[in-house]
């Protein structure tokens, strides 16, 4: 199978090198050749199990710290928030 990389680099607005598109293009034949040996899902695989239904748990409000108690511990604080140093300029 031969995949057109070019098309899918302006496809997806990608630049590729014209060095780097022989190596894409094995990889991209790897990968969809790795996919094509996958079995297919049918049968019990695509179906929802009905004696196992998926349920969220129930959202509940519980006591927690108080913003003192929280900020206790922190080296610094300012206005309820703790100091961090800067990281970025």
């Amino acid at each position: 199978m031969q995949i057109d990389i070019q098309h899918i680099a302006k496809l997806s607005r990608l630049f590729i090198e014209e060095e780097k598109v022989e190596k894409f293009q094995k990889e991209m034949q790897s990968i969809v050749a790795m996919c094509e040996k996958l079995p297919p899902m049918d049968g019990e695989y695509t179906a929802v199990d009905p004696s196992n239904p998926m349920r969220l748990r129930q959202d509940l409000v519980k006591p927690s710290l108080n913003r003192e108690q929280l900020l206790q511990n922190a080296p610094q604080t300012q206005a309820g928030c703790v100091v961090v140093p800067k990281v970025v300029e």
